[in-house]
């Protein structure tokens, strides 16, 4: 048997032909119709599925399938082991390879949240290994029909209802409401995100705008606006629609460009600062957390998700403008909690301002950002939340991922955790989650 030579590989598509196509895969048994190159499912993009089963199911559950990730010749495969514990993970897959030609890895999954190296060995000790992998991932291996060790899932709790809110624009109210959406959901729970902004940027980050004209507009009749406008009709499982943006399931209630108008019609309506509310009750075995993205206002829309949460979370760039709007949101808060008095709810639980879209310059963070943070709990009588969120390339370029529709780009924005899961904002946001559990 040739033995293969990683040193013909010069480029990442190098590793995928020269090694995987033309070497591995027949010798592992798989022929051409029983691999897929670049498949996209939901928000995740494989190199390579292989398929023991030559069938490409709509739901791969527990499908008899490996993962192939083909990486640079240079590259590190330890900075690309989390990108595959998601993939493996997310899709219930058991195997999953990872190689820059001059090295290869296999990588089991042992429960719904962890996996384990089982295979290693040089590029150009390969066909000496060829046996062993043919046991393990090969088309006619038997373990690629095990199940997957099921673990217990997250204990379900009667539901939370956060709302993120400022009434100052820009300070990264969208970018919470999804990525820690996101992080909820990865950790199992059920998740619903509710967007209440007629600027709709909740509903863009979830991937549900993937529409190039208006003409395709598929969000005008049915999003939240008709959730609070009827009263039998609409109800959260109607409007509710599965996002894209995360390799773990979320919901999303969407917004309209089209809400600045229709608040003038529930603007005096006795019900439109409930019915809300009264929905999510009905819901509420459905989800573990609802997370709304709030209007920067002091609008209908803003009281609406107020009276409706449990607590509040309120992003801050902690400048100027923004600490002093703090004054508006605790009036408000108190404007609306004598409201809630009312209607025999409690008051809202503040668990603090959240310092977002913070410089990373050292100085700053060592000197000012402590001085600024203070002066939020003495000033502003705010709580601090001990989790930051930093402004980071990686959380723009995030929102700004397409992909082609023919010649037509369109949008197909993503999770921090599904774009850069190894960056520093998703260790924030993955702290933030576990602040707000705790709490």
């Amino acid at each position: 048997m040739e033995a293969f030579d990683p040193k013909f590989c010069l480029t990442e598509r190098d590793v995928e032909s020269k090694l995987l196509v033309h070497y591995l895969l027949p010798q592992l048994g798989y022929g051409v119709d029983s691999w897929y190159e670049e498949v996209a499912l939901g928000s995740i993009r494989l190199d390579f599925l292989v398929l023991a089963t030559n069938l490409l199911a709509g739901r791969l559950g527990p499908p008899a399938a490996v993962v192939m990730e083909a990486k640079r010749p240079q590259a590190n495969l330890d900075a690309h082991v989390n990108k595959l514990k998601r993939y493996l993970t997310s899709l219930g897959i058991r195997y999953g390879l990872l190689t820059n030609a001059w090295e290869i890895r296999v990588y089991e999954t042992q429960s719904p949240q962890a996996i384990a190296e089982v295979f290693r060995c040089g590029g150009q000790h390969l066909h000496e290994h060829l046996p062993q992998l043919r046991q393990l991932i090969g088309k006619s291996s038997p373990s690629l029909r095990l199940p997957i060790p099921v673990s217990p899932s997250p204990r379900r709790i009667p539901m939370k209802t956060i709302a993120v809110y400022h009434n100052k624009g820009g300070v990264g109210k969208t970018t919470t409401v999804t990525n820690l959406g996101a992080a909820l959901a990865l950790q199992g729970y059920r998740v619903l995100l509710i967007d209440l902004d007629s600027q709709a940027n909740t509903t863009f980050a979830a991937g549900l705008m993937k529409f190039a004209d208006e003409d395709d507009d598929n969000l005008a009749n049915n999003n939240v606006y008709h959730a609070i406008a009827e009263k039998h009709q609409f109800q959260i499982s109607d409007v509710a629609r599965r996002g894209s943006y995360c390799a773990a399931p979320v919901d999303v209630v969407p917004a309209h460009i089209n809400l600045i108008q229709q608040e003038r019609i529930l603007q005096d309506k006795s019900f439109a600062k409930t019915r809300l509310l009264e929905k999510l009750n009905k819901a509420k075995e459905q989800y573990d957390f609802v997370i709304v993205d709030c209007p920067p206002s002091l609008n209908l829309y803003a009281q609406v998700a107020l009276v409706s949460t449990d607590y509040l979370i309120i992003p801050s760039d902690l400048k100027p403008f923004a600490n002093e709007g703090l004054r508006n949101v605790k009036n408000f808060v108190e404007e609306i909690d004598e409201f809630r008095q009312v209607i025999q709810r409690p008051p809202i639980a503040v668990l603090g301002v959240l310092p977002s879209k913070i410089m990373t310059n050292p100085k700053f963070v060592e000197n000012t950002l402590p001085r600024v943070e203070e002066k939020v709990r003495t000033k502003y009588g705010f709580p601090l939340l001990t989790s930051r969120i930093f402004d980071r390339v990686d959380l723009g370029k995030c929102l700004n991922v397409e992909t082609n529709d023919g010649e037509v780009p369109v949008p197909d924005p993503q999770s921090i955790f599904d774009f850069a899961p190894d960056s520093q904002a998703a260790k924030e946001f993955s702290a933030l989650a576990a602040e707000i559990l705790q709490k």
